[in-house]
């Protein structure tokens, strides 16, 4: 061979392992099968490159990535930022990423959520920045933060969806995909993995022809009676493991009492082991669009930090409750209530630094503008009768606070985790709205029914504030700032299906109505 020869050869083996790294562009991807509805110009990816001196190996990933995507924006479509940049924002918020680019990041993607009439436009510079540097974010955050190979290339490339597909085909997919060095992704994220575990036996369930559905008035299901509906039912509730045993029996008996119970459980309603329409709503839900729910969460869970220490504070919108965690530990947990539709509660994450015990409220202009002065315009008493004063004026709008007070609409005392949306957790004096199901009445702050002993956890060790010095803070009338010696992470999530600490399959009403928009861009049918 010449030398001639040998170099070509050489050459051509680089040109191989070269492209080996980089996956093909799929150009099967189209604006109408496509996740996203917005379209990259490579030519701006290629100028973003090389205007950032972006170094080759990143960017072949980067190159790698939107190729995958055929050009479809990852983090973005025509309506605003997706699910995805969210869930993948808080984990950097998490991690306390601090470099200049990573807060500039920050601050873009708050003032994007802030502002309620978003329209994006993929010709906009500022997006496509933005769009890029969130894709290079994700991988350096991979190959900082992922235990090495436990998440590869090509499926990092995947973790934002980028294609309509069938959810038997996308679960099938997920669940048999294999890796000659045995690691994967499940492997360093539990609830993801505890999921996954669900999705196989739902899909079992599926290819075996689902269950039935239940037909009937709810009031004709009663304890005692016989009917081949309740035979229908128990079948279901073995399939869904809430029945130990099958139970061929067509009587309404403590069996089908009890597994009714643990369904009930699963969903969020008190355990009575009473049929009622809402709960036949659920039963009949077919098993593909069960299986589309865990798949919608199995990709939020992607998001979730691996392993954290320390304290954090978790609250799960669709499930209305707040957990305490100490590393993998619940230390405390409590009903919450959340924004209700229209003032929804953001998903986020950030610090708690801050609590205020007899905290004033200022009121929020929209709520001033909407609420406040065209009840002073009706009522000239109205703002003394619930113990507010006006301490000046802005933007043609009266500055409302509430003073502190047994009525102040934040109670006794107040969380701040300071965010751009000026959300944080408070005591309530309407206490009657912890003992709904659907608890979301608020602007889209988060109202907690154990607001003392949240003060109490976050206040251990300190000899200052023993539980009745808290307690006497939360009556004195006169506002007190209290800093945190170490601050808290607090992630604000939206998980309409999860496992347990009791390994059982949970799911929630869908409140907001995003895992209707996720599913009509992530599933054929």
């Amino acid at each position: 061979m010449t030398t001639a020869m040998l170099f070509m050869d050489c050459n051509q083996k680089k040109v191989e392992k070269k492209s080996k790294k980089i996956s093909k562009r799929n150009y099967s991807i189209t604006k109408d099968n496509a996740y996203n509805d917005i379209f990259l110009d490579s030519a701006a990816m290629e100028n973003y490159i090389s205007k950032n001196a972006i170094p080759e190996e990143m960017a072949n990933r980067i190159r790698s990535f939107y190729n995958t995507r055929n050009f479809e924006f990852a983090w973005f479509s025509s309506n605003g930022l997706s699910e995805q940049a969210l869930g993948f924002s808080s984990l950097l918020n998490f991690k306390g990423e601090t470099t200049a680019k990573q807060k500039k990041l920050k601050k873009t993607i708050d003032n994007l959520l802030d502002n309620e009439s978003v329209s994006i436009s993929e010709n906009d510079k500022s997006i496509i920045n933005t769009e890029l540097l969130l894709t290079k974010s994700l991988i350096d955050f991979s190959l900082a933060n992922f235990e090495k190979g436990f998440v590869k290339r090509k499926e990092l490339e995947r973790f934002i969806p980028y294609q309509k597909a069938d959810p038997a085909e996308l679960a099938d997919s997920l669940l048999n995909k294999k890796h000659k060095d045995d690691k994967y992704f499940s492997d360093i994220n539990e609830s993801y993995k505890l999921l996954s575990e669900q999705l196989k036996k739902y899909i079992d369930i599926a290819k075996a022809g689902g269950w039935p559905s239940i037909i009937g008035d709810a009031k004709s299901f009663r304890e005692g009676a016989s009917s081949l509906k309740f035979t229908a039912i128990k079948k279901i509730l073995f399939l869904t493991g809430d029945l130990p045993k099958q139970d061929t029996s067509v009587v309404f008996n403590e069996n089908l009492r009890n597994g009714i119970k643990n369904f009930q459980k699963r969903f969020g309603y008190t355990p009575d082991g009473k049929v009622t329409k809402q709960l036949l709503d659920e039963i009949n839900v077919p098993v593909m669009e069960r299986i589309k729910q865990v798949l919608i969460n199995m990709n939020r869970m992607r998001w979730l930090p691996q392993k954290p220490e320390g304290k954090l504070i978790v609250v799960n919108i669709p499930e209305f409750t707040l957990y305490v965690y100490e590393g993998k530990n619940e230390a405390l947990s409590m009903p919450v209530v959340v924004g209700k539709e229209g003032h929804n509660t953001t998903i986020f994450s950030d610090r708690l630094t801050t609590i205020v015990f007899s905290p004033y409220w200022n009121v929020p202009p929209s709520i001033v503008k909407n609420e406040i002065v065209p009840s002073m315009e009706k009522d000239n008493n109205y703002l003394s009768e619930h113990n507010m004063e006006i301490t000046g004026n802005e933007n043609g709008l009266p500055i409302v606070r509430q003073k502190p007070g047994p009525e102040n609409s934040l109670g006794k005392v107040k969380f701040l985790f300071p965010n751009t949306f000026n959300i944080y957790f408070h005591d309530t004096p309407a206490k009657s709205l912890f003992d709904k199901k659907v608890r979301a009445y608020s602007h889209g702050c988060i109202r907690l029914s154990q607001p003392a002993e949240m003060a109490a956890y976050l206040l251990k060790g300190n000899s200052k504030w023993t539980p009745q010095n808290i307690d006497e803070a939360m009556n004195s009338g006169v506002e007190q700032y209290v800093q945190l010696k170490v601050a808290v992470p607090v992630f604000i999530t939206y998980y309409t299906a999860w496992v347990d600490e009791n390994g059982k399959l949970n799911f929630r009403n869908d409140i907001y109505g995003h895992d209707k928009d996720i599913s009509g861009k992530m599933f054929i049918k």
